[in-house]
Order: C-alpha cells, then sequence, then structure tokens
C-alpha cells in the first residue's frame, strides 16, 4: 500500500500519522517537534503542562499558560515547517482559555476529547485552526457532528476515532471494553462509525478526513486500520520508547522493563476506566489505600479533592519525572513490547515505510 499524504482542509501533513497527546509532561515540544519534522502531526498534550513552572503550586492556571507559548515554540523551532497541534481535555478546568492559548500560540490543530467538544467552533471563532473531536463510538460521533452541524453548521476538520487498547483514559465503560475486546467487534463500530462520517459529508458536501488510534503498534495494524477506511493513524505509545520522548527516562524504562500482565484497567480518581502499567504505587490504590495529596491544582471539574483516593495530577508528574514507584504510569495495550529506545523517525518508519 502506497502512503498518502494527509490533507485537513488546507494544510497538508506529509504522512498520514498523528502522535496522540499524552499528559502531563509526556507529550511536550521536544517530541511533538520531531514527529512534525518527521512528516506526521506532532501534538503537544496541554494537561497540566505547566508543571515544571517554579510557580506552578501557587498559580496553576497561569504557570499552564505560559508553558503553552514555551512547548509551542520549542516544537515550532525544531519543525519550521510542520504541523503542530494541541490536545485538550474537554474536562480540564479553564479548558476555554486554554484552547485560546494554543491557538494564540501558533497551534495549527486542536485535537479534543476526555469529553465531548461541543462548543469547540465558538471557542474557536474565526481563528482557522484545525478543529478535531476525538471519539470512541458511532453514538458520540453522531453527537458531535450533528450538534456541530446544527449550531455551528460545520463539521470537524479531522475526526480523531480512539479505540479500546489506547493508553491512559479510555472512553468506554468497563462493559464496552469487554464487548469490544476482539478485534472484529470494534472493527464493526469502526466501520458504523465511518457510515455516519460519510452521512454527514454528504449532507454538507465537504470531506471529513479520519484518524483511527489505539493499539497500533506495528506495520501489520496500521495497514489493517488504513483497511477500515480510515485516512490515518494515530499512535502514542510507540512514541514514549523514543530518544526524543519528554518524559524522564525512567518513565521510558518502565515501558521496556514491563510484562504482558502488568498491563491493567485502572479507575482513575474521576472514576473514568484507563490503562497503565501495575507498580508499587497502583498496588496500594487498588488494596483501597487512600495516597496523601498536594493542595489541589485544579486539573479537572469532574474531581472532588476530599474524596479522590489519589491526586491523579501528583501521580503523572512522578510519572514524567520518573518517580515511577509512586507513579500513575499511563500506556497503551502493548507497551510491553517496546524492547528498547528508538528514534522518532525510526518509529514512524515501522508504521508506514513501504516494505519491499
Amino acid at each position: 500500500m502506497k502512503e498518502h499524504r494527509l490533507k485537513i482542509g488546507n494544510i497538508e501533513a506529509a504522512l498520514p500519522i498523528l502522535q496522540g497527546g499524552m499528559g502531563v509532561g509526556i507529550s511536550l515540544g521536544n517530541l511533538a517537534g520531531a514527529v512534525a519534522k518527521a512528516g506526521g502531526i506532532g501534538v503537544i498534550s496541554a494537561a497540566q503542562i505547566g508543571f515544571r513552572e517554579p510557580d506552578f503550586d501557587t498559580d496553576t492556571k497561569g504557570a499552564n499558560l505560559r508553558a503553552i507559548k514555551k512547548e509551542y515554540e520549542k516544537a515550532r523551532a525544531i519543525a519550521p515547517d510542520g504541523i503542530i497541534g494541541f490536545n485538550l481535555m474537554v474536562a480540564m478546568n479553564h479548558y476555554e482559555e486554554y484552547v485560546r492559548a494554543a491557538i494564540d500560540a501558533g497551534a495549527d490543530i486542536i485535537i479534543s476529547g476526555a469529553g465531548l467538544p461541543m462548543d469547540l467552533p465558538e471557542i474557536a471563532g474565526k481563528s482557522g485552526v484545525k478543529l478535531a473531536p476525538i471519539v470512541s463510538t458511532e453514538k458520540s460521533a453522531r453527537v458531535i457532528l450533528k450538534y456541530w452541524g446544527k449550531k455551528y453548521s460545520r463539521m470537524p476538520d479531522l475526526l480523531v476515532i480512539e479505540g479500546p487498547k489506547a493508553g491512559g483514559h479510555l472512553g468506554f465503560t468497563k462493559e464496552q471494553l469487554k464487548e469490544y475486546d476482539e478485534d472484529e467487534a470494534y472493527d464493526t463500530e469502526v466501520r458504523r462509525l465511518l457510515d455516519t462520517v460519510k452521512m454527514y459529508e454528504e449532507k454538507y458536501e465537504c470531506r471529513i478526513p479520519t484518524a483511527l488510534g489505539g493499539g497500533i503498534e506495528n506495520r501489520k495494524q496500521a495497514l489493517h486500520a488504513f483497511s477500515l477506511g480510515v485516512d490515518a493513524i494515530q499512535a502514542a505509545t510507540r512514541f514514549v520508547t523514543t530518544e526524543e520522548c519528554d518524559a524522564d527516562i525512567r518513565y521510558k524504562e518502565a515501558y521496556i522493563h514491563a510484562n504482558q500482565d502488568d498491563i491493567v484497567i485502572v479507575k482513575s480518581p474521576v472514576g473514568m476506566p484507563g490503562r497503565a502499567i501495575m507498580n508499587p504505587f497502583m498496588k496500594k490504590v487498588m488494596a483501597g489505600e487512600r495516597i496523601p495529596h498536594s493542595p489541589c491544582h485544579g486539573c479537572l471539574h469532574s474531581c472532588n479533592p476530599a474524596e479522590i483516593p489519589y491526586c491523579i495530577t501528583d501521580a503523572l508528574i512522578h510519572a514524567a519525572k520518573g518517580e515511577v514507584n509512586d507513579a500513575l504510569l499511563f500506556c497503551g495495550k502493548y507497551a510491553y513490547k517496546a524492547k528498547g529506545l528508538e528514534t522518532v523517525k525510526e518509529v514512524v518508519d515501522s508504521l508506514l515505510a513501504e516494505r519491499v
């Protein structure tokens, strides 16, 4: 299969691959810049992006807004002509301000999930930034397409489909995760979703490119994704164990040393299922232990600090800093397959380069 360029409105990526957004501090300017330089779409996660700023504890929002600009500039210096975007979670406090900060920084595209970004077109206004909602099911795709069409008379510039084998927070219930455990079950859901996309393309006389992510670890899986009819793939876990990834080396080594049985479904403090590496921290949580946490940094609007078993901001900052025994180590289903460090180019080539 000959790889094609990915057209998103009036911008075009040389390769049909997006790097998934990974917060806190895993996909920042260095990784996003490297992916954009390689011809894909590099994505900076804005989730608690300012955790290294000196005033993060006292002015979290200010630190995050400042870091959005810094990390974008870092990525842009690496890839002056590349496509660089931000991943922004709808569930974040101050979501609208972070979206506008990313746009002001110069983002080419906003990719948004952890809830449906119903009013993202209104927030983006006439900025011209490309908008890419994240969906996991046909139902969620239909909801966002119908709403954007009716209220804003527009469609997404890109639709990102995240499957059940992805890392971090998952857009599925535990029951759905069991239902979609077999590849063919979720393939059927993707085909239904793409049929809905086609219906809205015809209705609004436009093109809605799609990207599929979640468990795409090798060339065979990438080819399978394309065979379903999507225009691009999204990969995240594969980019963690790259030299360019912004995470601490000890976080990367946690992937490299993990076994298949270490990859588990966990419950985050905000009640969402997620996928992570079992470690001493998670064993304590699963045993019912409450982990003391820092004063609230106001990350997610669905969090009640008085009731949570642990602070997800604290746990993810520990991960980014390499304090792996005290960390929530989010990962995709196939993280255990990492055997060593690679470069971003090697990862991209392994997923997309044609075989002779």
